[in-house]
């Protein structure tokens, strides 16, 4: 399931990080590859909070789409 529609305070494994090539990199060099822990912290505005190696980090709900857990 993408990462929208996990449920907040849950942490969850990478199973798969999609999109264009640039996207899949962008979304790498934050921490989003296969087999890392993210936990979705809140949501705002659209916008995801979330928690990824130690880190909290705001993505779009379009690039949370492409993050597959």
């Amino acid at each position: 399931m993408p990462l929208t529609m996990a449920e907040t305070g849950q942490e969850k494994l990478i199973r798969r990080v999609g999109g264009k090539a640039e996207t899949r990199q962008f979304l790498e060099n934050l921490g989003f590859v296969p087999g890392a822990l993210v936990t979705v912290v809140s949501e705002l505005g659209g916008n995801l909070i979330v928690k990824i190696k130690e880190s909290r980090v705001a993505i779009s709900r379009e690039m949370a789409m492409k993050i597959i857990v």
